[in-house]
């Protein structure tokens, strides 16, 4: 079988079974086809069900010695072939061929780091400056909303973009579709509904099920690449490092929970991380903000 058709199969299970996202398809979809093409040249012919099942792990590594020599990190070359890995699995589930070689490739190795999240106030700073380098006022609290949002409910720039008019009227919590179109519960402070019912009182734009509640300058879905980029402007103004982007807002919401007594479990929830173990990174940034602490306050810090 031709090894392009076992890649469109493969890309079609991760989309309705797994249900990956768009990015994350497209990133898979990218990784195999350099992995194929790479096979093709070296072998000299097009890949195919035989050739697979006939690669050594000299192939492999060949193939992520060359992404490295193109500048590629070790944590792309962990993730490339963690998709060749994913594939492999996939072809011998469906198909009975086993990827050959891919026993004998080690993950490279990756330094895990920390998520840098920011302080409250820098937070509360972020999102209302942000929203100042608007002439229009329901832009301003339009960014002002969408960035509370993030930091005072724990989302993702994509699942706050995502909302439509639909969620309307505000409560205390509301259902949110994440990774994986797995629904969690958010909770909405005050602070929060108070920014988004400000920014819905000036938009010109009537909200309804059908469309994105944050819309556009003209009145389609606002684009993220829009909201960073005024956002990296706030940043610069207020002093902070480039660090602080819309996702450090959600880092900076877990490990703020975190530091107030909250339990892994439901910060889990509330982030709707899959598992535990990604969630307990927060435990070291705490960690580490406590060895700040000590090692500036101690006097043999």
């Amino acid at each position: 079988m031709d090894a392009g058709a076992l890649l469109e199969g493969w890309l079609a299970s991760l989309a309705n079974e797994r249900r990956l996202s768009a990015h994350t398809l497209r990133a898979y979809r990218a990784t195999l086809e350099r992995f194929l093409a790479h096979l093709n040249h070296t072998h000299g012919r097009p890949a195919d069900a035989a050739l697979l099942a006939s690669l050594e792990a000299a192939d492999i590594r060949a193939f992520l010695a060359a992404r490295r020599a193109e500048g590629l990190s070790n944590t792309s070359a962990a993730r490339e072939l963690s998709a060749i890995r994913t594939f492999g699995g996939y072809l011998r589930d469906r198909h009975g061929i086993r990827l050959g070689g891919l026993e004998g490739v080690a993950s490279p190795k990756v330094k895990k780091g920390l998520p840098r999240p920011i302080s409250p106030v820098d937070a509360k700073a972020l999102a209302e400056t942000t929203g100042e380098f608007h002439d229009e006022p329901w832009l301003q609290a339009r960014d002002t909303a969408v960035l509370l949002l993030l930091y005072g409910s724990g989302l993702r720039i994509g699942e706050a973009l995502a909302l439509t008019g639909g969620i309307l009227p505000l409560g205390e919590t509301l259902p949110v579709t994440g990774k994986g179109r797995k629904t969690r519960m958010i909770v909405l402070l005050p602070p929060v509904r108070d920014a988004i019912d400000q920014y819905l009182k000036l938009c010109p734009y009537a909200p309804s099920r059908e469309h994105a509640l944050f819309r556009g300058a003209r009145g389609g879905p606002l684009d993220p690449g829009v909201l960073r980029g005024t956002l990296r402007k706030a940043r610069v103004a207020l002093g902070l490092p480039d660090s602080a982007t819309p996702h450090a807002l959600r880092h900076s919401f877990a490990t703020h929970l975190l530091a107030r007594g909250a339990d892994l479990r439901t910060i889990q929830e509330l982030l709707g991380h899959a598992s535990l173990s990604s969630t307990q990174i927060y435990t070291s940034i705490d960690t580490a903000r406590l060895l700040d602490v000590y090692k500036s306050a101690h006097p043999r810090g």
